[in-house]
């Protein structure tokens, strides 16, 4: 009975808000791209390497501010906001020598007020925290817009753009990091977060451990078998898209086609049981891919607080 009642409720407050994304997503639906923009997009990426897709060019314009870093990002999208990358920075006691975890947030994330506390952990066990906005995402997001909405939508092309800048970011921020004197990362990542952590962690080495709670992991189940994508789906089938049109381009945005640089060992994987949006099947399958991975169980769907506090009690004794 307990499980019946764990499973219902999971299922309730996923369906809730994954309803309010479709919602949110159907009142700009003219966010959109036709088949053969993305297919004119994907050609022009045709032949490039993970390495390549993801080059980091120097850093241009940084300042700080406070416990603001800042930069003008490498991908511009043709939104002023976005394009200016923005960063907390939260030294702990140590200095800018001590590790430094990345924190990672989730889409559409509606607060930061969480990370900010999960912030104080860390530097209580002396790591210094990053917590980028990730591309879209609070200061960052142009006005009129709901936070996140224009990171994942039925434009394809700016989709895996965002992506590409996302990463290309992170991978300057640690640059810039390793320039203060750090000399150890890790990273935690929620879901979208995850997603980008993944991809991140195939570039750079220099992680104590990485910290995925139910990451997006399949590309295409995002898109064509996710609850939170069906306005998506309903969109691109009008405009003539079929389910294997990423084609190729799914092994450089994907965290299934990709082993660690530090280590599988080194990942930690967080799986909620009940979860739709990142189900556990996907997660089972990373973990087989990524062989020395520990993966772990909890009783909720995507949303919840459950599989933080399971992830933290695996991780402790790492930092």
């Amino acid at each position: 009975m307990k499980r019946v009642l764990e499973k219902t409720v999971a299922g309730a407050m996923d369906g809730a808000m994954c309803g309010m994304m479709n919602a949110l997503q159907w009142q700009r639906r003219d966010q959109v791209c036709s088949r053969e923009e993305f297919h004119a997009y994907l050609a022009g990426c045709a032949g490039l390497s993970r390495e390549e897709f993801y080059a980091m060019p120097a850093v241009a314009n940084a300042s700080q501010n406070g416990v603001w870093m800042e930069w003008d990002t490498p991908r511009p999208s043709g939104f002023a906001e976005n394009d200016r990358v923005r960063v907390r920075y939260h030294a702990c006691r140590k200095g800018p020598s001590a590790p430094t975890v990345l924190l990672l947030h989730a889409l559409m994330s509606g607060s930061d007020f969480g990370y900010l506390r999960l912030a104080r952990w860390y530097n209580e066990r002396g790591w210094n925290v990053a917590f980028p906005h990730l591309p879209f995402h609070y200061s960052r997001n142009p006005k009129g817009y709901w936070n996140g909405l224009l990171a994942i939508n039925a434009n394809l092309v700016r989709n895996v753009e965002t992506i590409r800048q996302g990463v290309v970011e992170l991978r300057q921020l640690m640059s810039q990091l390793r320039t203060k004197g750090c000399r150890e990362f890790a990273m935690m990542g929620t879901s979208y977060g995850g997603w980008n952590g993944a991809l991140l962690s195939f570039l750079e080495p220099d992680f104590r451990f990485l910290a995925l709670i139910q990451p997006i992991v399949n590309v295409e189940h995002a898109i064509w078998g996710n609850p939170g994508s069906a306005t998506m789906r309903r969109l691109l089938l009008d405009r003539g898209f079929k389910p294997w049109d990423l084609g190729e381009h799914v092994r450089i945005c994907s965290p299934l086609h990709g082993i660690p640089l530090c280590g599988a060992e080194r990942a930690i994987i967080t799986a909620g049981m009940y979860d739709r949006v990142s189900p556990p099947g996907e997660l089972l399958t990373l973990k087989h891919r990524w062989p020395g991975a520990k993966l772990i169980h909890v009783r909720q769907g995507h949303f919840g607080y459950t599989a933080l506090r399971k992830t933290l009690d695996a991780i402790d004794h790492l930092i």
